[in-house]
């Protein structure tokens, strides 16, 4: 399955492609195993900071695989989008994960963009939850990561039309962070990915961590859990050396490993 996802280590960045331009990149069950193979690669290397997910040809991802779908029962498809899966390998993966959405991000692949920490999309982009065309509605973070991110009536609009939006749309909305032009798009992602991987791998995994948890507590909770990371942080020896050099004036020695 090592085909279906192109893994390149860019200095401490991974860029990982997802390789089935001729479907459009499809999140088949094969691509899905392919892609969280790659991360629990990554959880062992040391010498990554940051993930770039993108797609080759001119889709991100456009949706699930309906050759497959067709053919499951019900059982079968609960089981298949149900925890452990793909959206949560991104997710809770302990390293930052920018989406360069180069094309296509539809159903199945919206949400795998969704599940990314931060999305930069090419002008040429588009993004929706086109399932209600199909009889069915999204069931991996297509209803409940897009209401956190554009609003309920937005998330409704896209949701119950099945709707398609452009690049520009979606970065006013906020589902897009950031918006280039097609041949900008990847160097802009790395340039972001470089800039996360200079800062401490501890402050930038409790940091990923810590703006989850808003996804997911209540206001309440998610303040004490902030508390809680940033404690952790404060403990470590990188925050000591972060402070020390900014007294010092001189650069933390986190920047170099």
């Amino acid at each position: 399955m090592e085909y279906l996802v192109l893994a390149e280590r860019q200095g401490p960045v991974l860029l990982l492609t997802l390789n089935r331009p001729d479907k459009r990149n499809a999140l088949s069950a094969a691509l899905r195993q392919a892609i969280i193979d790659a991360l629990a690669k990554d959880r062992l290397d040391a010498e990554t900071r940051v993930v770039v997910v993108t797609g080759a040809g001119k889709a991100f991802a456009a949706g699930a695989d309906l050759d497959e779908l067709a053919v499951r029962s019900v059982a079968e498809q609960r089981a298949f989008i149900s925890p452990p899966h793909v959206y949560e390998a991104v997710a809770r993966h302990p390293k930052p994960v920018i989406a360069a959405v180069n094309g296509l991000a539809l159903g199945a692949g919206c949400e795998l963009a969704m599940a990314c920490d931060v999305r930069v999309a090419s002008s040429a982009a588009k993004f929706g939850q086109p399932e209600i065309n199909l009889g069915i509605i999204p069931g991996a973070g297509g209803t409940q990561r897009l209401a956190r991110l554009v609003g309920r009536g937005r998330a409704a609009r896209l949701v119950l039309t099945g709707d398609a939006i452009d690049a520009a749309t979606a970065e006013r909305w906020g589902l897009a962070d950031e918006v280039v032009e097609p041949e900008a798009l990847l160097a802009r992602a790395m340039e972001l990915a470089n800039g996360m991987a200079a800062k401490s791998p501890v402050a930038l995994r409790l940091a990923k961590e810590a703006v989850r948890a808003a996804e997911e507590l209540p206001l309440e909770a998610g303040l004490a859990r902030e508390i809680d990371l940033f404690t952790l942080a404060f403990a470590s020896e990188d925050a000591r050396e972060g402070i020390e050099a900014f007294r010092a004036k001189r650069t933390p020695a986190w920047k170099g490993r």
